[in-house]
């Protein structure tokens, strides 16, 4: 297993960009119950987290070339998307989750030259709705999406497929599975709560409805 997985995945841990509470789940934007938060817009407030998850974009990043410019994908994914950028001294634009009310009304922001080839990068995959409209933005303006690079994801299948079905390559720097492990690992969670976790990826919306019952 790539050793940066398990790093990213313990440094999110450490910082409590991920929280993982099995017992008592969090509740969603979308109402539903879940023992996992993340809000990886913390690793930049963390200067040497913050450079693990740039250097492992760069490595990751080889798998895609070559590209000519970098995206990234509003508003989790700018500061690496903009610090990956800038250490492969290439250009850089950003993708906005709905276009602006005034001026050009642009969905892409900054000169994104046609037929570029984009590397797309994301703070994190859930069902991949948001990343996948990114992409979408880009293509109409021109680009040809190489693939999209995220810092983490749950790993769900209604992703996976999603990807597939768009013809977008997809990687992280680490991923739902490694992060139990890690978790388990530094007692971050027990053996007993092992189990609970990793149900609740294979059916999240099961999974809450229990709980709530």
């Amino acid at each position: 297993m790539d050793n940066i997985e398990r790093e990213v995945a313990r440094l999110l841990l450490q910082i409590n960009a991920i929280k993982l509470s099995p017992q008592k789940p969090f509740t969603w934007a979308s109402g539903l119950k879940s023992p996992i938060y993340c809000d990886n817009r913390l690793i930049s407030s963390y200067p040497e987290v913050r450079k693990v998850v740039v250097n492992g974009f760069i490595e990751k990043a080889k798998a895609f070339e070559p590209f000519d410019m970098v995206a990234g994908i509003a508003t989790g994914g700018i500061p690496y998307g903009a610090l990956l950028a800038d250490r492969l001294d290439l250009p850089f634009v950003y993708v906005r989750s709905k276009a602006k009310e005034h001026g050009r009304q642009n969905l892409v922001e900054g000169e994104l030259s046609s037929n570029a080839r984009v590397l797309v990068i994301e703070d994190l995959i859930s069902t991949g709705g948001s990343s996948l409209a990114a992409v979408e933005a880009i293509r109409a303006e021109g680009g040809q999406v190489i693939g999209v690079l995220a810092v983490f994801t749950y790993g769900f299948e209604q992703a996976n497929k999603a990807f597939q079905a768009a013809g977008c390559p997809l990687d992280t720097l680490t991923n739902y599975p490694v992060l139990l492990e890690e978790a388990l690992k530094t007692n971050y969670i027990q053996a007993n709560e092992l189990a609970t976790l990793q149900e609740w990826r294979q059916d999240p919306k099961a999974w809450s409805e229990k709980f709530v019952l």
